[in-house]
């Protein structure tokens, strides 16, 4: 009988989505610089440390003449595949510059196998640094506003010391972006308003020093 009183949990959805976790593991998008290059350098990392083995990348040689990421190789082939992927973010975790990260987006289903095998051209952003919006796919605009914030909180293997430290590049659309708290707790008031319960005024203005 008491559920009846409690607030309710579903709204207006789809037209508007609760918001997610910061550490939220959703659709993968392959990054570029700040000019436009991509970030993947083919060095298959993410696919070899994918315990699902859903991820397919060749590498090839840049031309010296007009170079498609700033190292000796790109990512000439990229593919993933929804039907085996579980979402863990270890390819995130390998890869070196951070080319391939995840959004906040879950909400897209196929009509055939054809189209849950994400290749390049639909994993890589456009012009503007944003996910290339798939039909299949329940986009409302911000899903890829924050991407993979456990790697933006601290170093590849989740050393706390480097939470608040920016060990990455910048990213077409976005710039550099700023680090993420990291599962350090939050320091203790100041004396007097220790007692204050957590989500209070005095709560929410404290600010936290993680450089």
């Amino acid at each position: 009988m008491t559920q009846v009183f409690k607030p309710k949990v579903t709204g207006d959805y789809p037209k508007h989505k609760r918001p997610k976790p910061e550490r939220f593991h959703g659709r993968h998008v392959l990054n570029r610089y700040e000019d436009g290059m991509e970030k993947c350098i083919g060095c298959e990392l993410c696919a070899g440390v994918c315990p699902a083995k859903c991820i397919y990348v060749r590498g090839s040689d840049n031309s010296p003449e007009d170079p498609v990421s700033p190292g000796e190789r790109y990512g000439f082939v990229y593919e993933i595949n929804y039907l085996r992927c579980i979402h863990c973010d270890l390819c995130v975790e390998a890869c070196p510059t951070e080319a391939i990260t995840e959004t906040k987006l879950f909400e897209f289903s196929f009509a055939n196998r054809d189209d849950a095998i994400y290749t390049k051209r639909e994993l890589l952003v456009d012009d503007d640094g944003r996910a290339r919006r798939q039909p299949w796919e329940l986009w409302l605009g911000g899903e890829d506003d924050h991407t993979s914030a456990w790697m933006r909180a601290t170093a590849p293997s989740g050393q706390a010391a480097f939470e608040g430290k920016v060990a990455w590049s910048g990213e077409l659309g976005f710039g550099v972006r700023p680090p993420e708290r990291g599962q350090s707790p939050v320091p203790a008031l100041e004396s007097g308003s220790a007692s204050e319960a957590p989500g209070s005024e005095a709560a929410d203005d404290v600010e936290v020093d993680l450089g």
